[in-house]
């Protein structure tokens, strides 16, 4: 499922929606999202549809580092990112969205 993206009327704020089909989650009952957005603080996303989503509003002309994060404490890259950036701490790719 896509990232989706719908910026402010003044184009300063973006509202970023981030998703995952649940099948994509493993055996995951629960999915966080975590980034340089929150301090990479998981946050909870909402399930329904047969998906996981949450929104959060960002500063447009940015981008921004972040993954998912089950309840297992298992750490998944988003399928759908704009692009990936290698990160020494994690030793793996984090997914990027760009505003």
């Amino acid at each position: 499922m896509p990232l989706t993206k719908k910026l402010s009327k003044d184009k300063t704020v973006c509202k970023v929606g981030f998703s995952m089909p649940v099948e994509m989650a493993g055996e995951a009952k629960k999915l966080l999202l975590a980034g340089e957005f929150n301090d990479w603080k998981p946050e909870p996303m909402r399930k329904a549809k047969g998906a996981f989503s949450r929104s959060v509003e960002l500063p447009a002309g940015a981008s921004y580092q972040y993954r998912f994060v089950t309840d297992t404490g298992e750490w998944i890259n988003d399928t759908d990112a704009d692009c990936y950036v290698y990160s020494p701490f994690a030793q793996a790719d984090n997914s990027v969205v760009v505003l």
